[in-house]
């Protein structure tokens, strides 16, 4: 009989103790499909006595990650600890350095360290898989990896955070303001206390970092993708978006361009009638637009103790199978320095959005702006406010909301173009400047 293959599992929280109860509860299907049994034998996490509602008998307590991950009786170190520097850090070297393959769900330690781990997994001859990183149950790192290994990638996209579609969501659906969403996502659960890394687009930035790397061939950076999240989002955007045929979704967006890959992170319109549009609430979705075929689009919990042990478990089972692919598709020294393409260079469609101030000279002047740095329009809408106690509401309201959609330009026209018009003073307050992302 094949010896079982031994697991060492570091971080028992939600994800952690449901990859004990699937282990434990498919342990003959898991044999089955890997050709060999599967057993947590050890593991460690900051306290020991806390109730984590699994079974733990039988498998030996460690008190230090490190310990656990050079630990001789153990075939492979599961990560669920999170944080990109130590403990996790110091474990995932110290396994791979002793040869022993890692598993990890840790976006933040892959997105600063990825590249260095993979050398380091790479000189010892072991793997380094991370499926749970990435959109939780969506089986995106392997189809990049390995799915698409024959296909150049023009761009590749995606909702990459529950809390922020959650949110946007809910917004639309039930015409509720950011903060009342944001409390609720908050009493929910899918927010935490201090929601700053994901509402403000960071949880994102990090996972297209991965994905990018996969996709494109090259170091994972995540410094250089720009960064915008959804806290400026108003309801008055998105009634503007579902008027105009689109949808407002927080997108990650990884471009091959002639200057470089285009990484950025923002609130973006897209078209009603793409895939993409279609997934609400916490959901993630992944399109991948690849030459030979035809845009495909990824579906899926992006979070979630179930959905993320699920990878982590068909991780341990591909080292099971003695299945060993590099970590980032392509062996270390072949991965490039990513070209940055600078944000201002970007091209496409844009909404705006204006509150232009009620007098004479108004119109012409944004009017006049836009034409100076070359700016087409697909259509502008003017918000009438309606009437308040028989009087017209413009002369009670004051600024006049106007909407603005571009044909494809350039964010550094755009940005110009808006800066003129606010040195003007035809408009009051920021304008809200959302991309438009259209299916190719």
């Amino acid at each position: 009989m094949v010896a079982p293959l031994k697991v060492g599992l570091a971080g028992l929280g939600t994800v952690g103790a449901s990859v004990i109860r699937l282990v434990a509860e498919g342990k003959d299907q898991l044999a089955a499909r890997c050709g060999r049994p599967i057993e947590i034998v050890a593991v460690t996490a900051r306290t020991k006595g806390k109730d984590r509602g699994v079974d733990l008998s039988g498998i030996r307590w460690v008190d230090d990650p490190v310990m656990l991950a050079r630990d001789p009786g153990i075939d492979v170190f599961v990560e669920l600890m999170g944080g990109d520097g130590d403990p996790a850090k110091a474990a995932v070297e110290a396994a791979l350095s002793a040869k022993k393959p890692v598993v990890t769900a840790n976006k933040a330690l892959l997105a600063r360290h990825g590249f260095a781990l993979a050398q380091l997994a790479e000189a010892n001859n072991v793997g380094l898989n991370f499926e749970a990183a990435v959109a939780g149950g969506i089986p995106i790192i392997k189809a990049l990896r390995e799915g698409f290994a024959g296909n150049s990638f023009a761009r590749v996209y995606g909702i990459l955070n529950g809390t922020c579609n959650y949110i946007l969501t809910r917004m639309e659906q039930e015409k509720l303001s950011f903060a009342e969403c944001l409390k609720d996502a908050q009493r929910l659960g899918y927010a935490e206390a201090d929601p700053t890394f994901d509402i403000e687009g960071f949880d994102t930035a990090q996972k297209l970092s991965i994905l990018a790397s996969i996709a494109f061939g090259t170091k994972v950076d995540a410094d250089s993708i720009y960064v915008e999240g959804i806290s400026s989002i108003d309801s008055a955007d998105l009634m503007a978006a579902d008027e105009l045929g689109y949808r407002i979704k927080l997108l990650g967006v990884a471009v091959k361009t002639d200057t470089g890959i285009e990484q950025r992170v923002h609130p973006t319109m897209v078209p009603k009638d793409s895939a993409i549009a279609q997934v609400m609430g916490v959901t993630n979705a992944v399109t991948l637009d690849a030459d030979g075929i035809a845009p495909i689009t990824l579906v899926g919990p992006g979070a979630g103790g179930l959905a993320t042990a699920s990878a982590v478990v068909a991780d341990i089972g591909d080292i099971a199978r003695g299945a060993h692919v590099s970590p980032f598709g392509c062996a270390t020294d072949s991965l490039t320095v990513a070209g940055k393409a600078p944000m201002q260079m970007h091209e496409g469609g844009y909404y705006i959005r204006l509150l232009a101030v009620d007098k004479p000279g108004t119109a012409a002047a944004i009017a006049t702006r836009l034409a100076e740095q070359q700016i087409s329009l697909e259509s502008i809408v003017q918000r009438h406010l309606g009437t308040e106690g028989g009087k017209d509401a413009r002369a009670v309201s004051g600024p006049v909301p106007v909407i603005l959609i571009t044909y494809a330009t350039t964010e550094d026209a755009v940005r110009r173009a808006l800066a003129a018009v606010k040195a003007d003073q035809v408009i009051s307050g920021e304008p809200q400047l959302i991309r438009i992302e259209k299916n190719r």
